[in-house]
């Protein structure tokens, strides 16, 4: 469905003393982030029913989400700039600084105030830089389930498999060693098999990693398949995804002025550019957990009348709805369109097996398809 489509010096300042004032401090903040809640749920969302909004980042799974990250990260990075780690989370500073005061009130369960994680917030306030400490029991081992280690082998050894990977080794290593270390279990994981793109593409991802390294732009030759010709356009290189077995290149494209997303198997003809990549700093990676193609609730809503034989339609793409009709085994389909001329090879695709009924102009355009489909036949 593509179609539509990174030490400092120790500071001799002590942590900051909590004293009575603490509690006050803590229901302030927790009464303030009440009342951002409030004021923000207020708003209203586009409905969308396949694709909720994502949570806001001040909302409390985000939060917590973000913190597990940022304090292993904070630990590692001593005196790491807040505008650095705010770039680094994707979020405003404003925001981590609140996460931090939070994070100044956590610790294990059943520990005493003197035990919380210490959070310089003078340092944080004062010269914009964050420090951390008494966080030493993170530096324990982790523990995996049986499920988080099965998908965590699974995960390393389709990343192996990926043309142009970079720390092929380091790679080799954490399989190794988590094998080593989960017995028996990682048998259930060879049982998981992800096929990736392979030899036909590992030219083009060989060149797309050479370019992520060397922070340089690319220039591609790439065939849109909706309009069924070649452009040439220059992008500047973000990540290599791999999204359903496919490899894309993620990048911003400078033809569209855009995140767009490349699936190398459609690059006719890649180039490294002596030009540094300058991918724009509001340019954000595209969430790809839902997919590579998330409806918009401004996209066109197709309804599309299904025989038992073309049910697959509901479980391959994302319906915004699907009812049964009939005693046949029949289904009536809602999906979000972006661009007409890929429902329209797909209504062509399924041939009787599907029918295109609303909206009435695209159920015609469809019918003129097939007769001037059938006219090169006679």
């Amino acid at each position: 469905m593509a179609e539509q489509g990174s030490g400092g010096d120790d500071v001799s300042r002590q942590p900051v003393k909590r004293s009575q004032s603490t509690q006050a401090r803590a229901t302030q903040a927790h009464s303030g982030q009440e009342q951002s809640g409030q004021k923000q749920s207020g708003q209203k969302q586009p409905r969308n029913k396949k694709s909720p909004p994502k949570p806001r980042p001040d909302s409390a799974p985000a939060q917590v989400a973000r913190l597990l990250s940022m304090l292993p990260y904070l630990r590692s990075h001593p005196q790491a700039p807040v505008s650095e780690v705010a770039e680094l989370f994707g979020v405003s500073e404003r925001q981590v600084i609140r996460d931090l005061r939070v994070l100044w009130f956590s610790g294990l369960p059943g520990l005493s105030m003197g035990d919380y994680i210490e959070v310089d917030m003078e340092g944080v306030e004062g010269e914009g830089v964050i420090s951390v400490s008494n966080a030493d029991y993170l530096a324990r081992p982790l523990r995996l389930r049986t499920d988080e280690a099965v998908a965590l082998l699974v995960a390393l050894r389709t990343l192996a498999e990926v043309p142009g990977s970079f720390e092929r080794d380091a790679i080799d290593r954490a399989i190794t060693k988590l094998e080593q270390a989960a017995g028996e279990v990682a048998e259930r994981a060879g049982a998981v098999q992800v096929q990736v793109d392979g030899d036909a593409v590992a030219d083009v991802a060989g060149t797309v990693r050479s370019a992520l390294d060397d922070g340089r732009r690319l220039h591609l030759s790439y065939w849109v398949p909706a309009r069924d010709e070649t452009t040439e356009r220059d992008v500047d290189p973000m990540r290599l995804v791999v999204v359903d077995g496919r490899l894309y290149l993620e990048g911003w494209c400078r033809r569209a002025e855009e995140v767009r997303l490349f699936r190398l198997d459609r690059v006719a003809g890649i180039k490294v550019l002596d030009v540094a990549a300058q991918v724009p700093r509001e340019a954000r990676p595209r969430d790809l957990s839902g997919g590579l193609f998330q409806p918009s609730a401004d996209d066109e809503l197709v309804t599309i009348r299904l025989t038992r034989a073309g049910r697959w339609i509901a479980d391959y793409y994302p319906c915004e709805s699907a009812e049964e009709i009939g005693e046949d085994e029949g289904l009536e389909v809602k999906l979000r369109v972006r661009d007409r001329r890929w429902i329209r090879r797909l209504a062509l695709r399924l041939g009787a097996s599907g029918t295109v009924i609303d909206p009435p102009d695209l159920a015609e355009e469809i019918v003129a398809d097939a007769k001037a489909a059938l006219s090169a036949y006679e």
